[in-house]
């Protein structure tokens, strides 16, 4: 298995034909460096694909994903006062299947009956 230490979700939207030299130059030109065991997050402008792409250390790896139905829950590139945010694997794991990652902490308790 591939070793992430860090998953990096980069706002901006991407053209999904992009590859994975073509995705290094875009984490490279925003964050200035793409660190090994680190991932990072991209989308369409439409947030129907997603694209992670993850330096190991000799290498990169490049995975993609597309939901059949709805989107992704991903911030605009003009709402965001980042380029790019940091998430943790319970966000990551949430995101990648279509859930509102953005909003785990408050679903983690009931206040409300």
């Amino acid at each position: 298995m591939i070793r992430i230490d860090k998953v990096w979700l980069c706002a901006q939207p991407l053209d999904m034909r992009a590859g994975a030299e073509r995705l290094l130059a875009a984490v490279v030109s925003t964050l200035g460096a793409a660190h090994a065991h680190h991932g990072y997050l991209f989308a369409n402008a439409r947030a129907t694909r997603i694209k992670l792409i993850v330096h190991d250390g000799f290498g990169v790896w490049c995975a993609s994903r597309r939901l059949n139905a709805g989107r992704f829950v991903w911030p605009s590139a003009t709402a965001t006062a980042t380029v790019s945010l940091e998430l943790t694997r319970a966000q990551f794991d949430a995101l990648v299947v279509g859930l509102p990652w953005e909003r785990l902490p408050e679903m983690n308790v009931i206040t409300r009956m």
